[in-house]
């Protein structure tokens, strides 16, 4: 069937089934990046028979893309108006249009020769479809260690604890399946009996550091000094920043393993792939839920500290801002570590920003008001100074007059005994 392309979605991608030249023309037409989504690998679905023959080479004839739904893109569900399935969770849909002109919409139901009107094909698909959304967030998170990857290597080499030197090990054994994978194109028994342990570690690990961002909490939050709290702020960052950096390794190789999982699924139980793919998009969104819950309370506690330092900034000019800079600089690096993870933080984000503004401009007001203050006081005790003077050379002035006035009545007082003594001479 010509124009026509079918639609899945299951709340994190889009994948676009066709042939090679309606699927171009759709992610044109809609501007979408894309990457393959390998349908070759439902082959191993089908079982035997002349209509599943058939249905084979329908699949080796049809192409797959893969979009990652943002929020630019996530509107495409809705414009065409994709059927959604209580139980899977996906959303399904065929479009098709005359002349590569796709428009309109048709139930999947209504397509007979739709491959994923097939339970089996469709669960394999949406299989697919997670290991690629998973793919793409590990890609995201190994950006964001790049980023701070001379600051991740030095943890990495000053790491005494032994829970994460664990999963420093355990990273080694899961990135070599990835690659045996990756050249494969499966998972065999041999391979995946090497990773059957790791997500026991990687718990462990998580757990741990956790723990580590909640001491550091607690610690500020102890904290009443301004002196105390400028020190646990600024020991805080780096502390902070590293175990958000081995949170964001330990949840990298968590998708890793659930991709391996998922492909020894396949191979395995193909009939549990939809329960295990459920259960997995589940159990990470439940690791996703307790970090947020953990990096809140302590962005909650850094911004308490700094609002405590904005308070006394008058006091404390030197060391309250240097609270407020460490404390925000936390805050914003766990939005970004909350943003590189897919974390849904609501308005955090902005209000991160807006406390980050907030409290600039609330400690260079306190101090803008401490200079006014000062420079009053400085004003005040210019204006008492000049008023002392002022008072001092009247009081100068008034002693220099009464002296002047004291000498003129002596010099009058003398010339005129002179006066008198000369008129008696002469009267004698």
């Amino acid at each position: 069937m010509g124009d026509e392309v079918q639609l899945i979605s299951d709340g994190e991608g889009l994948a676009v089934i066709g042939t090679p030249a309606d699927v171009e023309r759709f992610l044109v037409s809609e501007g979408l990046a894309s990457k393959d989504l390998g349908l070759g690998r439902l082959r191993s679905l089908l079982g035997a028979g002349a209509s599943v023959a058939q249905t084979g080479a329908e699949v080796a004839a049809e192409s797959g893309r893969w979009v990652k739904l943002s929020r630019e893109s996530a509107h495409l569900v809705k414009k065409y108006g994709l059927r959604e399935n209580a139980k899977t969770g996906l959303g399904t849909g065929v479009l098709k249009g005359p002349k590569g002109q796709i428009k309109g919409f048709v139930d999947i139901v209504k397509a007979p020769r739709a491959l994923l009107t097939n339970p089996a094909m469709l669960a394999g698909a949406a299989g697919i479809m997670a290991q690629l959304a998973m793919q793409q967030a590990m890609d995201e998170i190994t950006d964001y260690l790049a980023a701070i990857d001379e600051k991740v290597d030095d943890v990495r080499r000053a790491q005494k604890d032994a829970v994460v030197a664990r999963m420093i090990g355990v990273g080694f054994v899961v990135e070599e399946a990835m690659l045996i994978r990756e050249n494969r194109g499966r998972v065999d028994e041999v391979t995946w009996s090497k990773v059957q342990t790791a997500p026991t570690t990687l718990a462990d690990t998580q757990a741990y550091a956790l723990l580590q961002l909640d001491a550091i909490a607690e610690k500020m939050e102890r904290k009443t000094r301004i002196g105390d709290l400028a020190t646990a702020a600024r020991e805080a960052e780096p502390l902070v920043r590293e175990w958000l950096a081995v949170l964001a390794r330990c949840f990298r190789l968590q998708d890793a393993v659930a991709v391996l999982e998922l492909d020894r699924v396949l191979d395995d139980s193909p009939e549990e792939l939809d329960g295990h793919r459920l259960g997995l998009k589940a159990a990470r969104k439940t690791r996703l839920d307790v970090i947020a819950r953990s990096t809140a309370r302590l962005v909650a506690r850094m911004n308490a500290a700094a609002g405590t330092a904005n308070a006394k900034v008058l006091l404390h000019p030197a060391k309250s801002p240097a609270v407020v800079r460490s404390s925000n600089d936390v805050a914003l690096g766990v939005q970004e570590f909350h943003e590189r993870l897919g974390i849904e933080s609501g308005d955090t984000s902005a209000q991160t920003r807006r406390w980050a503004q907030a409290a600039a401009a609330a400690r260079d007001k306190a101090l803008e008001t401490g200079a006014k203050g000062v420079g009053a006081a400085r004003n005040l005790g210019n204006e008492t100074l000049d008023r002392a003077g002022s008072v001092t050379s009247k009081l100068a002035d008034g002693i220099a007059e009464r002296a002047r006035l004291g000498l003129e009545a002596t010099k009058n007082h003398t010339t005129k005994n002179h006066t008198r003594k000369n008129r008696t001479s002469k009267a004698e």
